[in-house]
């Protein structure tokens, strides 16, 4: 089996790497130089790839950091949609994905064929997408909207017309409250928002009264109406900075927690508690943490597992795309 085969088969290169911590480090940094790459990773990944990556953010700003850069290859630190996007968005550069085993609950949740046979019941609709979900869904949407303009997004659609979205209802709900819109929902959800626990998030408010609750869009609605502030991971990033608050309860991903303490060592930073029982007692999504440094160090040496996006398909999805990013200039 060649090292293509594998990387399809297993998902990744599965070569043990001759580094070991500032060495690995070194050797990333130095295969980056040699082959004009950029490191891109979402705030969910492990906190040793953030520190080593070009850009760092979520959705809306990992998006426009694909379509901006000059770099031959893009090595992308986050799940396999995220992968597929900066593909669309840079068909001519090498996009490769440490491990491609990296999914995403809410893509999961929005079938090819299932999604296009509910599309087909609202022919007049206007498809508009999360950026969490397949390029084939990407293909067959209006427009696509990430947590930090999802409100815009739907703001900036006629009245008059019906909109489909797809394919966090958690999200659609908090949109159609903002917007005053009857949206049409797809049911799909975030398994690690969902899995945010409302015992024992109550808990810790006892525990920490003095600390605000701020949460992701992405959580249930019962999470959403005790907040004190919902937003993007970037949003609630900007919230514990600017608020005068010095405890937070933060209802998302953990890894976020890592860039928060960063930028205010100084406040205390809780993560809500999940159902699940872990080694964090926190909400981690499984798909980021496939995310490794050893991983990251064979996808820029091998340049494998690389996202293919066939152009029938990218075509129709970077339309989509290119709308999203008009309207968040």
């Amino acid at each position: 089996m060649n090292l293509l085969e594998e990387s399809q088969r297993v998902g990744y290169v599965s070569r043990s790497v001759p580094f070991k911590g500032e060495d690995l480090k070194e050797q990333i940094l130095k295969l980056k130089k040699e082959k004009n790459a950029v490191i891109l990773a979402h705030y969910y990944v492990d906190a040793e790839i953030q520190e080593i990556a070009d850009f760092l953010g979520d959705s809306l700003g990992l998006a426009q950091a694909a379509e901006q850069t000059d770099a031959d290859m893009i090595v992308f630190c986050g799940v396999h949609f995220m992968g597929e996007t900066a593909k669309i968005l840079n068909p001519n550069k090498k996009v490769v994905l440490p491990d491609l085993n990296a999914g995403c609950s809410l893509a999961d949740a929005a079938p090819k064929e299932e999604f296009a046979a509910f599309k087909a019941k609202y022919p007049e609709a206007v498809v508009v997408s999360y950026i969490n979900c397949t390029a084939d869904i990407k293909a067959m949407t209006d427009i696509i909207c990430t947590s930090s303009n999802a409100v815009k997004v739907v703001e900036s659609i006629p009245a008059d017309k019906q909109i489909i979205f797809a394919p966090d209802a958690n999200l659609g709900r908090y949109v159609a409250k903002k917007t005053g819109r009857d949206l049409i929902l797809w049911e799909g959800a975030c398994i690690v928002h969902i899995d945010i626990s409302l015992e024992k998030l109550k808990k810790a408010k006892e525990e920490n009264p003095n600390a605000l609750l701020i949460a992701h869009p992405e959580c249930k609605e019962v999470i959403l109406s005790q907040a004190d502030f919902v937003g993007s991971t970037t949003a609630l990033l900007s919230f514990v900075q600017s608020s005068d608050c010095q405890e937070f309860i933060v209802a998302t991903e953990a890894g976020i927690l890592h860039k928060m303490k960063m930028a205010v060592p100084h406040k205390k930073l809780i993560p809500a508690p999940a159902n699940e029982k872990n080694a964090c007692a926190c909400s981690e999504c499984p798909y980021m943490k496939m995310n490794t440094m050893e991983k990251l160090y064979n996808a820029m040496f091998y340049e494998l597992p690389e996202i293919q996006v066939p152009e029938e398909v990218r075509i129709p999805a970077l339309k989509a795309l290119k709308a999203m990013l008009e309207i968040s200039k």
